[in-house]
């Protein structure tokens, strides 16, 4: 019965210590979280009766063993009768039991995580390194919810900005603090033609429960040039943006270089540390110290900023999910990536439910009430209306469209329109968008853009790519008729001069891929598609590769799995010979420059091709 239920304790006690390293350090499962606690329950009492049953000393069994020989014709050798002597042995065995005290060893005490009954310390440290691995777990679970609630969070964040307007998202429960006032002024004015002083630009009256206390503002941008403003609120709040250049031109400021990032996927404290806030994000804080010597216009946040059921879901109301977003824009990490730099968003399942396939169905409703008011109002326009010219939006659709500088994007709402991804891969009536955004998104394509914009880039929360191999049908590779019919749309756009770019998040690795037209197809070679898909910004990595490439259609550029903090910066540049556009991509894992590529927009139809070099000469990667 002690040998069973010491091996039972040392089962369960390397249970706890695995599963809880997974968990802290790697992947925050929700099962493991159960696994842990109920391991534990079993762990508790088998090492108390282990230490309980377990004999101090031990029956030591010593054999003494003694052999003699023996000659027994001496007399006959010694005369020298005979040369062969007859030797005999007589072995002599005593043994003696004795019960002596069981030897304590300290290491394989606390490796076993077994007790051991002849040494106390031996036994309470082992003891203790499994109570501080579930305190541990319990400590990233529960200390967000039980200490950080954020109900009274207080802050202000920028949206989208225009070369016409900025939004600022406000959330002040405190009626006290009403009304609220913005006031804006150019930074490092450059007098007689940039006005110096603060403005009144708006205003909050009031919050309300309604929308968890949350209110944007529309400020004004008057200024014909592109300037950077410096922001404040009444409620002690305040940061700073920069307009965007007008559609078609190049940024005035930094050196003429447009420039934009793109990442998805936040969970706070992965991996764990025990002296991090409970609200720290350490992906945000690589961003943080990169940001400042980028010149980015915006964050394209691809989807999943909360993790409803991550590493544990507390329920299905509203206030389970406005809880999650609260408390991203709580984390002490925020200011420094949110209130100088705008952010705008696109829904992924994590902000309803994983693999989320549900449409509008069940908690869809409750999960969009707090993306709305947190996300949604602060975003760019909806889309244009197809048969509209691009001139009416679609009013109530949750995908986006804007034109700025050198690029015009479209961010899809790839979850709120799906189709079953248990249907077959290649189903003709099977649908990733939904037939009016897939009608507004391909009308998109088919626009001629203004004058100046070489770029259309499409935001997509999951990868467009078929290359993932793990859950293939949660992304694009799942939905691959609409998946052509689009494709084919993106390589049509090359003949309005303008290059196609997808970003792409959801699989918490770094993949390009290149879509080249068919080779005996209508389209040129110019026409191909690529895709950086960058994420997370903060979350687990697969140790283990998932992506492959496995035909011509969707060909491998760069392919990084590993890392738990990943962000794309897209830099677009005007070439200084011809009307081509260069957009370079580079990623960043874990704070550092691990890849980079620039690829050319195509040669509009009047400019004729430069001799030598095929397209892939173009394109370059280090």
């Amino acid at each position: 019965m002690g040998d069973h239920t010491t091996r039972t304790a040392a089962v369960a006690s390397t249970g706890i210590r695995v599963l809880s390293v997974i968990f802290l350090r790697w992947v925050a499962l929700p099962p493991l979280l159960s696994a842990i606690y109920a391991l534990f329950a079993i762990y508790v009492p088998t090492f108390i009766s282990s230490y309980r049953t377990e004999p101090q000393y031990a029956l030591v069994d010593e054999v003494d063993i003694t052999v003699k020989e023996d000659v027994l014709n001496k007399d006959e050798v010694n005369d020298g009768t005979t040369d062969e002597a007859v030797v005999v042995e007589e072995v002599d065995v005593e043994e003696t039991a004795a019960v002596v005290p069981k030897q304590a060893s300290l290491i394989s005490t606390l490796l076993k995580g077994t007790p051991s009954p002849n040494s106390l310390v031996s036994t309470a440290l082992t003891f203790l390194v499994n109570i501080a691995c579930v305190a541990m777990v319990t400590d990233m679970v529960y200390s967000p919810r039980w200490s950080h609630p954020s109900h009274d969070l207080s802050f202000a964040r920028v949206g989208y900005v225009s070369d016409t307007e900025a939004k600022l998202l406000i959330r002040e429960p405190d009626q006290s603090k009403m009304p609220i006032t913005v006031q804006v002024h150019i930074k490092d004015a450059k007098p007689p033609f940039d006005n110096p002083l603060w403005q009144t630009a708006g205003g909050v009256k009031t919050t309300s429960n309604e929308t968890d206390f949350t209110a944007v503002v529309t400020i004004p941008l008057s200024h014909s040039k592109q300037r950077v403003y410096e922001w404040t609120t009444s409620n002690n709040h305040s940061g700073e943006f920069t307009a965007a250049p007008k559609p078609g031109a190049m940024p005035e400021l930094f050196d003429g270089k447009f420039t934009f990032l793109s990442t998805s996927c936040i969970v706070p404290r992965l991996p764990y540390n025990p002296m991090d806030h409970p609200l720290a994000f350490p992906g945000i804080k690589h961003l943080a110290k990169i940001l400042p010597n980028l010149g980015a216009q915006f964050m394209l946040f691809l989807g999943d900023f909360i993790y409803i059921e991550v590493p544990k879901r507390f329920g299905e109301s509203v206030e389970n999910y406005r809880q999650k977003y609260r408390q991203v824009y709580a984390s002490p990490d925020w200011p420094a990536v949110g209130q100088n730099l705008s952010w705008i968003h696109v829904l992924d399942d994590h902000e309803i439910s994983n693999d989320w396939d549900s449409k509008s169905a069940g908690v869809y409703e409750t999960a969009v009430d707090p993306w709305h008011h947190y996300q949604t109002e602060a975003n760019p326009p909806e889309a244009k209306r197809a048969g509209s010219q691009g001139l009416l939006p679609r009013k109530g659709a949750t995908y986006f469209s804007f034109a700025q500088g050198p690029a015009s994007f479209f961010m899809l709402d790839t979850r709120s329109y799906r189709s079953k991804n248990a249907e077959p891969f290649d189903s003709p009536d099977k649908s990733m968008l939904g037939e009016t955004q897939l009608e507004d998104f391909l009308e998109w394509l088919r626009r001629p853009e203004p004058k100046g914009i070489k770029w259309k880039v499409v935001a997509s929360s999951v990868p467009f790519t078929k290359n993932w191999r793990v859950n293939t049908k949660d992304t694009w590779g799942g939905f691959l008729a609409e998946r052509r019919q689009v494709l084919e749309a993106m390589w049509d756009a090359n003949n309005l001069g303008v290059g196609v770019v997808i970003l792409s998040g959801d699989r918490h690795e770094f993949g390009a891929t290149a879509f080249p037209p068919p080779k005996d197809g209508k389209w040129p070679e110019s026409a191909t598609v690529h895709e950086f898909s960058a994420s997370p910004l903060n979350q687990f990595y697969s140790p283990i590769g998932t992506y492959k490439q496995t035909d011509d259609e969707d060909v491998e550029l760069k392919y990084i799995n590993a890392g738990n903090s990943k962000f794309g910066v897209i830099t677009i540049e005007k070439l200084s010979e011809g009307d081509q556009s260069s957009l370079k991509y580079t990623v960043f894992i874990d704070g550092v420059e691990r890849w980079d590529t620039i690829v050319l927009s195509p040669l509009t139809l009047q400019q004729p091709a430069k001799a030598g070099g095929s397209f892939w000469d173009r394109f370059r990667g280090s």
